[in-house]
């Protein structure tokens, strides 16, 4: 693991996870543009609205210790997404989501992504238990959840102004990753 000034960059065999960076909001921009790419993270926003997207993440960072990392393919160099760790005020609980641009999708990138993100939160931010919201439509994050040894706790609401919309909260304790981890 490397560093940055406002959290670690961590690597996968494939991805680079690191805080956001000014120089990812064309790919934040494309990611929030694209209607089947948002459409379970907000719905299509203009580039402006994507600026304040990244930079809430980046204050997350800053406030928390913890945020939603950038994904950066190897390979190519390329932002290809968002994942990680994340905890608004009001919150259901202590989160790690996903969101890949959608020519990445099918990859197992997210899967990859956010098993690494699982790790650090659960041995570097000392979380118990990590959940992920999740739009039951959503049948590509929830069988992203399911490959990670999550299981369905039932309906859920996100905070305001989110708090509308029903998903359903897929979770797991530490205990029971760290078993699952150990098994492989």
């Amino acid at each position: 693991m490397g560093g940055d000034l406002l959290g670690p960059t961590i690597e996968t065999s494939r991805l680079v996870l690191r805080p956001p960076q000014e120089a990812d909001l064309d790919g934040w921009a494309g990611f929030s543009a694209d209607e089947e790419s948002s459409r379970f993270v907000g719905g299509v926003q203009p580039r402006a609205l994507a600026w304040r997207f990244m930079a809430t993440m980046t204050g997350s960072w800053a406030l928390k210790g913890f945020g939603m990392f950038s994904v950066i393919e190897k390979a190519s160099g390329c932002w290809i997404g968002r994942l990680g760790p994340w905890q608004p005020e009001g919150w259901p609980g202590t989160e790690v989501g996903w969101g890949l641009a959608r020519d990445h999708w099918g990859k197992g990138y997210a899967t990859e992504g956010a098993a690494a993100a699982m790790d650090w939160a659960f041995d570097v931010l000392g979380w118990d238990d990590v959940i992920h919201c999740i739009d039951p439509a959503n049948l590509g994050s929830v069988a992203v959840a399911q490959r990670l040894g999550s299981t369905n706790r039932g309906p859920g609401r996100m905070a305001p102004p989110f708090d509308e919309h029903l998903v359903d909260i897929w979770g797991q304790t530490r205990d029971q990753w760290r078993a699952r981890r150990q098994a492989r």
